[in-house]
């Protein structure tokens, strides 16, 4: 029988886990990361005679919060856990894994399905125990409740600051620059917001302006072409007139305005007014596309009809089978499509077939042959920049050219069948090129 003394021990591998919140020293020789990490190596020699080794492997998060578990040395350390390479994870503090009791959790989870002991060195309890449970979870409510606090400090020192009008950074408004912690005019980039300003006034939609500006190919701060969103968020910052915000409250800035009060009421006018206009137009206001053009495979019309619930309105086309409760025997398509989503298949469909080789033929024939005033360059930049020129039309105008276009749907159990006048498609391109003015109205 073998001696209890010589018996060996398991060999159990030890992965250390280190952090630190911010990057500062981290450039340094010797840094708080290799600190954490020695006295860990020294607490795992300590417990050498229970079979106790380190990793070679190194877990580190220099300049990462513990307050979320989005840390790339974290992820490798869970990732060789369930790969079965460790066995025990060794810190120096517990609120170097995580400051959040919720986060933890998850962690002691991760942990015991795989059988892995967690040790602090300086905080000394084993988590297979229900009272090492209880020590945790005690230490991770003073470590969650000191990670509050700060946030507090932090947060009521931001407000003080912003009534103050001190600029306590984040993202930089396109006309300003940081220098010393202060928002400093930017001559060229100040004159553009003025000029977007302006130009919204004499539009009135923001619609129009975001395609302009992008056609212009004019760029964000960040280098990328605006959309409308950017726009509505640029025309609201209450940077611009020389303030600073807090929570919806505006205080006076350190830093200069760009707008002045006019031009600010003026385009704050608009955008009051704006948004119920371009809702009726877009919901009350906005045409079936496909009335009258739309059937069941029974032969049946499908009808537009809507609902509302709330403040929204909800289209569909409906078979008049089903309005008139007529007996079709067994249903192989369906009685009842969303408006929305027939109608964007159908002007996809129509794009496809504008786009192809024997279309794009048969326009420019029927073009020489009519001797119209549309060159074969403008035809063919017409038909393959359909998307964009469609966008530009009222509502009222797609519904006329889509009756132009399309003779007939079907909708049939495999989908939808899309039957063009092909006839009518050099008609629309010659009025699509023709020089008029085709900006849409919101």
């Amino acid at each position: 029988m073998m001696d209890i003394n010589t018996r060996p021990n398991r060999r159990l591998r030890c992965a250390i886990y280190t952090r630190k919140s911010t990057e500062e020293g981290l450039d340094m020789e010797f840094n708080t990361l290799d600190a954490q990490r020695e006295a860990c190596e020294a607490y795992i020699a300590s417990q050498k005679s229970e079979g106790w080794v380190a990793t070679r492997d190194r877990y580190d998060d220099g300049g990462f919060s513990g307050g979320n578990l989005e840390r790339p040395g974290l992820k490798q350390l869970l990732t060789d856990i369930d790969d079965g390479l460790i066995d025990v994870v060794v810190v120096y503090k517990i609120d170097r894994l995580s400051r959040s009791l919720m986060d933890f959790s998850k962690l002691v989870e991760v942990f015991d399905r795989n059988g892995v002991t967690f040790v602090s060195v300086t905080q000394s309890f084993n988590t297979t125990t229900s009272m090492g449970r209880l020590t945790l979870n005690i230490l991770l409510s003073f470590a969650q409740f000191e990670r509050e606090v700060i946030g507090e400090r932090i947060r009521d020192k931001v407000a003080a600051s912003r009534k103050r009008g001190i600029w306590m950074g984040g993202y930089v408004p396109l006309g300003y620059d940081v220098q010393d912690r202060k928002l400093l005019v930017n001559d060229a980039e100040a004159a553009s917001v003025r000029r977007i300003f302006e130009r919204f006034v004499e539009l009135g939609s923001a619609t129009v302006l975001a395609r302009e500006l992008r056609r212009d190919g004019f760029r964000n701060k960040q280098g990328t072409l605006i959309d409308k969103g950017y726009l509505y968020r640029l025309l609201n910052n209450r940077v611009y007139r020389g303030e600073a915000v807090h929570k919806g409250k505006a205080y006076p800035g350190e830093h200069d305005a760009i707008i002045d009060e006019a031009l600010w009421d003026q385009v704050h006018a608009i955008l009051k007014e704006s948004p119920r206009k371009r809702a009726n137009n877009s919901r009350s206001r906005t045409p079936a596309l496909l009335k009258g053009l739309i059937f069941s495979d029974t032969g049946a019309a499908m009808t537009p009809t809507s609902t509302k619930k709330g403040a929204k309105l909800y289209r569909y086309y409906v078979s008049m089978d089903v309005i008139r409760n007529r007996e079709t025997g067994e249903e192989t398509a369906p009685m009842r499509l969303a408006a929305g989503m027939v109608e964007d298949a159908v002007v996809t469909e129509v794009r496809r077939i504008l786009q192809t080789p024997e279309v794009v033929t048969q326009v420019l024939a029927a073009l020489k042959r009519d001797g119209g005033a549309a060159s074969e360059a403008d035809a063919v930049a017409a038909l393959q920049e359909f998307s964009a020129l469609w966008s530009q039309l009222f509502p009222a105008e797609q519904a006329r050219i889509i009756q132009l276009l399309v003779r007939r749907v079907t909708v049939t159990a495999a989908g939808l069948e899309v039957d063009i006048r092909r006839e009518g498609i050099a008609g629309v391109i010659r009025e699509m090129v023709a020089p008029r003015n085709l900006e849409a109205a919101e």
